[in-house]
């Protein structure tokens, strides 16, 4: 059987399972990172600050699964903690007030994990495997998808996965072979990170947290919001999320304006979980971020390449489903690249047949599951880009409505009375 050389540009979560799907299909692999070694905590990323702390569910989960790797999938959730709903912040008649509501009729949860621990694990077991080389440090700065040849180094290769991100450079390449759809949309939206230190006093309510642990917080403020969600060293990392133009008034004079701006809308944030000193100095430090929508099609080069993740559709959070559609690529293109380009010989449903040993016969079969896939995944990738946008609405706003409160509990009872009706709610469709 031919060895096929697959090169991964990329190796957050998507692309490290990429490689590893790869790697458990018997290709040599060799994942390239423009950064420095990910599980290095010294390693700066991309924007300069953490991410926006990642939620997994059963779309990350499965695809972990699917990869056949013996304790990686039990390790990840080993390090993870459930939340089970969004508990809403807020105040009336001068009283603070939280309230829970439920992600699931079912009681279903989504996972806060930490994108550097799952990188970690992810990379971990990519270093244990004979046939896969992790090289960082290395930049894209060119690709040839006809003849299959990538340089910073020069590099030849059978197929490429671009992982690499929003702003990919594959991606870029690729559109000068392709015609590619393509269009962005930044919201009218910044977003800024602060973080809550854990409850070390002696009477915590939640077990060493200043606030449940199994919940995404969110103080909804209109068009705008602050939001917090769980770690686990029982700190819990938050976000402002607001307009440019509400950015820039708080930056004429954050030393008067910052602290009863988040007194006025974000009651109990400061100075119960967040000192004053504290909020000023993090809305220094760390910066203030656009959010970015991205669609494009197809996603792959004839038989050389293929962008995931949001390479192919980066999405605002605001759905919690960016990291695990991109998790979910993965396994969806060896679903539809194991018809026709097996992993092994004994693959019985496997549509490929080898010409004797040809390597340009397996790049026409794996063209073919290449354009099954970009056919197939579009559809989907696009909904739950398009959710993402329309979930801010209702996280910023809507969550304090009690017309979307009914709206949910009706559906929420239907979904159950009649399942033979085939009605899904919103986050139903998370653990599809």
């Amino acid at each position: 059987m031919v060895t096929q050389k697959t090169v991964v540009v990329g190796a957050g979560p998507v692309g490290a399972l990429a490689a590893l799907y790869a790697a458990q299909r018997g290709d040599e692999v060799e994942v390239y990172e423009l950064r420095g070694d990910l599980r290095d905590p010294s390693t700066v990323p991309l924007n300069f600050t953490k991410s926006i702390n990642l939620a997994l569910s059963e779309r990350g989960i499965n695809s972990m699964r699917q990869a056949n790797c013996p304790g990686l999938l039990e390790s990840v959730l080993n390090e993870t903690i459930p939340m089970y709903g969004r508990m809403i912040h807020g105040s009336k008649n001068g009283e603070n007030y939280e309230e829970s509501q439920a992600y699931d009729v079912h009681g279903r949860a989504i996972l806060a994990v930490d994108r550097h621990s799952l990188n970690k694990r992810l990379l971990d077991e990519l270093e244990n495997m004979s046939n896969v080389k992790l090289l960082f440090n290395h930049k894209l700065v060119g690709a040839d998808f006809k003849n299959n040849l990538a340089w910073e180094i020069e590099i030849k290769f059978d197929f490429m996965i671009g992982a690499d991100g929003a702003h990919s450079a594959v991606r870029y390449h690729l559109m000068k072979y392709m015609r590619v759809d393509y269009t962005q949309e930044y919201i009218d939206t910044l977003w800024c990170e602060f973080h809550i230190k854990p409850d070390t006093s002696a009477s915590s309510k939640h077990n060493g947290f200043k606030i449940s642990p199994n919940h995404l917080h969110i103080w909804p403020g209109g068009s705008f919001m602050f939001i917090a969600i769980p770690s686990l060293d029982k700190s819990f990392t938050s976000t402002l999320f607001l307009p440019a133009d509400g950015f820039a008034e708080i930056d004429a004079d954050p030393a008067t304006r910052l602290v009863p701006f988040f007194q006025a809308h974000f009651p109990g944030v400061v100075p119960d979980l967040i000192s004053e000193a504290d909020l000023q100095a993090q809305y220094a430090e760390n910066p203030h971020l656009p959010l970015i929508s991205i669609k494009c099609a197809p996603y792959h080069a004839g038989g050389s390449a293929v962008v995931l993740g949001d390479a192919a559709h980066a999405m605002v959070p605001f759905y919690g489903q960016g990291m695990n559609a991109g998790l979910e690529d993965v396994r969806t293109l060896y679903d539809w690249l194991d018809r026709y380009v097996p992993p092994s010989p004994s693959v019985e449903e496997s549509q490929y047949v080898l010409v004797n040993g040809s390597a340009e016969e397996r790049a026409r079969q794996r063209a073919r599951g290449l354009e099954e896939y970009s056919r197939f995944r579009r559809p989907d990738a696009h909904a739950i880009n398009d959710l993402a946008l329309r979930n801010y609405q209702e996280m910023r706003s809507d969550v304090r409505s009690p017309v979307y409160r009914l709206r949910k509990a009706v559906e929420e009872r239907l979904s159950v009375w009649f399942p033979s009706l085939g009605i899904a709610t919103q986050y139903s469709r998370k653990y599809a």
